[in-house]
């Protein structure tokens, strides 16, 4: 009788974990791709949780949460999520911010290293460049921006242009599609076949906070609500620190 009761508690215990276990459905930004390789795992292992994760540029992003697509969460620019806040696409109050990133530069492994301590060295650098590639995110919308403040605009029309999703701006630089790159620190500092340069210098730098939303029509659950805490917790900061972003919280 003892044994039966054991097995019939155990197999309570275990009806129960499975109850609680969800698998949460992310939508994110391929900027914070890498830290979600390594953090994503340590919070399924201790949770239980599962995340199923759908990875694209802010455009495709923007378009999905248009159209309406569900998901349990999303990930990506602040300003992004503050806009779907604002058209009742998400929760309000139910923004939290993950990390911060800055923009950077990089050049094809081996190629010669434009000096780019300033901003006007990093002007010289653009229009010393025959092709320059910019992401089609918050760092290619200020990319596109710098080039008005730098007073180079027109000179940059005909030898710069924008990844095409999924492609990264490292993929080409590496195959001799441009010669010097702008995208997030966190998506330029492990890719192979390019040198990454740095971030802007100060007097040129745009930072851009990344955030986690959850959309309306949906029951926040526990994992997902478990998910953002976990992304903010001290135990991620190195991780974050170590893909080439800052964490929001420490």
């Amino acid at each position: 009788m003892k044994a039966k009761l054991i097995s019939a508690a155990m197999c309570c215990l275990l009806m129960s974990s499975i109850v609680q276990a969800a698998e949460i459905k992310l939508l994110a930004s391929s900027a914070v791709k890498d830290t979600f390789l390594e953090l994503i795992p340590q919070f399924e292992k201790s949770s239980g949780h599962k995340v199923a994760t759908t990875w694209g540029g802010t455009v495709d992003i923007k378009k999905r949460l248009a159209a309406g697509e569900v998901f349990d969460l999303v990930i990506v620019g602040a300003p992004v999520i503050d806009e779907n806040i604002k058209e009742g696409r998400m929760v309000t109050g139910s923004r939290v911010d993950f990390a911060s990133s800055g923009v950077g530069m990089a050049v094809k492994a081996g190629a010669p290293k434009p000096d780019i301590s300033s901003g006007q060295a990093v002007k010289k650098a653009l229009l010393a460049a025959k092709m320059v590639a910019y992401s089609t995110g918050s760092s290619g919308s200020y990319v596109q921006r710098l080039f008005d403040k730098l007073g180079i605009a027109d000179q940059m029309k005909d030898k710069s242009k924008q990844t095409v999703s999924p492609r990264r701006v490292a993929d080409y630089i590496a195959k001799d599609e441009a010669d010097l790159g702008f995208q997030q620190v966190s998506e330029l500092v492990h890719e192979v076949g390019i040198e990454f340069l740095g971030p802007l210098p100060a007097d040129i730098q745009n930072v851009t906070v990344f955030s986690s939303g959850i959309p309306t029509g949906l029951n926040a659950s526990e994992a997902t609500k478990a998910l953002q805490v976990f992304l903010t917790s001290p135990a991620a900061a190195p991780v974050i620190r170590k893909n080439g972003m800052e964490p929001s919280h420490t």
